[in-house]
């Protein structure tokens, strides 16, 4: 018997994240529709066919996931006006979410951000069930804390709240990568070295999304397991232990410049992604790999 191969919505196809969960589905064999807003910017992947126009619109969005086993959700206006962030983030997001729902739509994998956790100094390891920051502390954890609520209201819908840390990985919008590096040239470079700088490669972490996109995991009574069918599942994805001595040493001595380290009470426990793990995920990218990249992508513009 043949298995048809499952089809996969994406959307932010474009985005460093995006576009790296689109690979990680041509991989797997996955047909995936690309939701971008610009035509032409989706990955040219066998498989990935381009779907171009704003995802939350009610036209767009039953049209894009009728028929899908799946959708995976990876936009969010970082930097942009509240406003702008909570209409996207959250509004938006769940008008892709009902319209998943009422088609029948086996999973929805939206990206949120480790970002929602107290990770304030004294306060331990972090682990799924871990404190979340309260309403008023700051633009992105609001409403990324207002989307992943939203969705979670959801019901009749599989859905699994993927957590990175800080993303690593090339690429012209990466924060790590290019956006924080041009901070750091231009000045920003204190921290204290020992404060907890928690990271996953961006190939990593598309390799969880896309496994439980396609059912590579199986949904489970137990949230160790696999994500709890008809439930919200949030799951940490984060690799090895790094402190900004790790990231801000690399970028400074790439960059020809020197770090301004402080003494500050900071955060140094650590994201656990037993999860994950038990999920079957593993990080592949090592620690030295990812800076060894990064100082790879500065040192032209050192």
């Amino acid at each position: 018997m043949v298995i048809a191969a499952p089809v996969v919505v994406v959307t932010g196809a474009n985005g460093l994240v995006g576009a790296a969960v689109c690979r990680a589905l041509a991989e797997r064999s996955a047909r995936v529709r690309a939701v971008v807003r610009r035509a032409g910017s989706a990955p040219a992947l066998d498989g990935v066919t381009e779907h171009v126009g704003d995802f939350a619109d009610q036209g767009l969005a039953r049209s894009v996931v009728r028929g899908a086993d799946a959708v995976v959700t990876t936009v969010h206006p970082m930097g942009s006006p509240r406003e702008v962030q909570h209409r996207v983030g959250a509004e938006g997001t769940a008008v892709l979410a009902r319209a998943a729902r009422d088609a029948g739509v086996a999973r929805l994998v939206h990206v949120s951000t480790a970002g929602v956790y107290d990770r304030s100094a004294g306060v331990g390891d972090v682990a799924e069930g871990g404190a979340l920051l309260p309403e008023g502390s700051g633009d992105y954890p609001d409403t990324k804390n207002a989307a992943d609520a939203a969705l979670a209201r959801i019901g009749g819908l599989t859905t699994v709240l993927v957590r990175p840390p800080a993303i690593i990985g090339a690429g012209a919008t990466s924060v790590w990568n290019t956006l924080r590096p041009r901070e750091i040239r231009d000045g920003e470079r204190r921290a204290n070295p020992a404060k907890t700088w928690a990271w996953v490669h961006v190939d990593d972490l598309a390799a969880l999304i896309a496994d439980v996109a396609t059912g590579a995991v199986a949904t489970a009574d137990d949230p160790e397991r696999g994500p709890v069918a008809g439930s919200t599942t949030p799951v940490i994805v984060a690799a090895e232990d790094a402190t900004w001595r790790d990231y801000l040493g690399t970028v400074t001595d790439a960059l020809g410049v020197e770090p301004e380290w402080t003494d500050e009470p900071v955060w140094t426990g650590r994201m656990l992604s037993s999860r994950a793990r038990g999920w079957g995920w593993a990080p592949r990218v090592t620690l030295a790999q990812a800076m060894d990249e990064l100082r790879r992508g500065l040192f032209p513009r050192a």
